[in-house]
């Protein structure tokens, strides 16, 4: 067990899921230790989820507390943030990242302030969960990775796991805050791991170390990254799906990088961030999200603030295009291997 996790209890056992079942789990044990918290979304109830992530919950807690609602991303949103202020703990779904769209105006201008507009008299404590990110064949309206919007607005959480394990610690943790949080979870590797080549088949999770997850409930704090591997050459940067691709490609060019999975991009732990830096004096940073003030901006910023004097190249970002996520040329798009191999190249010979 990871030394950052907090227990309450005393499990000693541990069983293998993948991240769907690892998701179940946690809503499982929030929805039997706290009678407030709720589920609620399309399809979430008696279909159990478009990816299954709610199955078997409404049938063993009842309709009131995981329901189907209309299609209706706004109406979803702004009813947690109601029930959350008569202090309910609601856990909307938003089907896909993609249709978080209309419900953007509740959750920037209702839930991010409520706590600041009341004096802290109310608060919106509700978890958004969404499946996001491409690698499915999904095209332009199921693969979008939106998550640097909501990291501009104060108020908010932008939490993205990358293995069961952590999406089991981080989703308890998340439920349990007191502000809202967005919960993005990378749909590519809800079955198993991904190092970038569409082509291979895909390592299922239980054949994974990280797929190993505790009884029971344990918390994950936000704000926490995780060193996926130590290394000296060069750091990098990444978050879900693509915590995978990078360390798949530095390990199969044999470089000694530090793999720095964030967890959270809101809060970011700077703190470990900058102590990867200032020790290998290269960053890489990957995400799937366009590259135009996409959160890599942030990042780079951040690190050229704090590292500048120990940089011994250019920081490198590799993220998506600027443009709407394609069908036929989804592999050209997505940020793998032979990009970040270049970028690797690019670096190392500084």
């Amino acid at each position: 067990m990871s030394a950052d996790v907090k227990t309450e209890t005393a499990e000693a056992g541990e069983r293998r899921f993948n991240m769907i079942e690892a998701i179940n789990d946690a809503l499982d044990i929030m929805l039997e230790r706290d009678p407030d918290t709720i589920i609620m979304g399309e399809d979430v109830g008696y279909f159990g989820g478009v990816f299954r992530a709610t199955a078997g919950l409404q049938e063993k807690y009842g309709k009131t507390r995981v329901f189907d609602t209309p299609i209706s991303e706004c109406g979803i949103i702004g009813v947690a943030v109601g029930m959350g202020a008569y202090g309910l703990r609601p856990i909307p779904e938003i089907q896909f990242a993609d249709y978080i769209y209309p419900g953007l105006d509740q959750l920037i201008s209702e839930a991010a302030r409520l706590r600041y507009r009341s004096a802290g008299e109310y608060i919106a404590p509700m978890t958004v969960r969404s499946p996001f990110g491409g690698g499915i064949f999904g095209g332009q309206t199921h693969s979008q990775s939106p998550e640097a919007i909501f990291s501009h607005v104060a108020g908010l959480k932008t939490v993205i796991p990358s293995t069961p394990y952590d999406a089991k610690g981080l989703l308890i943790s998340a439920i349990e805050d007191n502000d809202p949080v967005i919960f993005f979870e990378p749909k590519r590797i809800y079955n198993g791991t991904f190092d970038g080549y569409y082509d291979k088949p895909v390592l299922p999770w239980k054949k994974h170390k990280d797929s190993v997850v505790p009884e029971g409930y344990y918390k994950i704090p936000l704000g926490k990254a995780r060193i996926v591997t130590e290394g000296e050459a060069m750091t990098v940067l990444a978050y879900g799906t693509m915590v995978h691709v990078a360390e798949a490609v530095c390990r199969e060019r044999g470089v000694d990088a530090e793999v720095i999975d964030l967890r959270s991009i809101v809060p970011v732990d700077i703190e470990t961030i900058e102590a990867s830096v200032r020790k290998t004096g290269r960053c890489m940073i990957v995400h799937e999200a366009t590259r135009t003030t996409g959160f890599g901006a942030e990042l780079s910023a951040l690190v050229q603030e704090r590292c500048f004097y120990h940089l011994e190249a250019p920081i490198e970002r590799v993220t998506g295009f600027d443009t709407p996520y394609p069908h036929s040329l989804e592999w050209a798009y997505f940020p793998g291997p032979v990009r970040i191999g270049e970028a690797i190249d690019r670096l190392l010979k500084e």
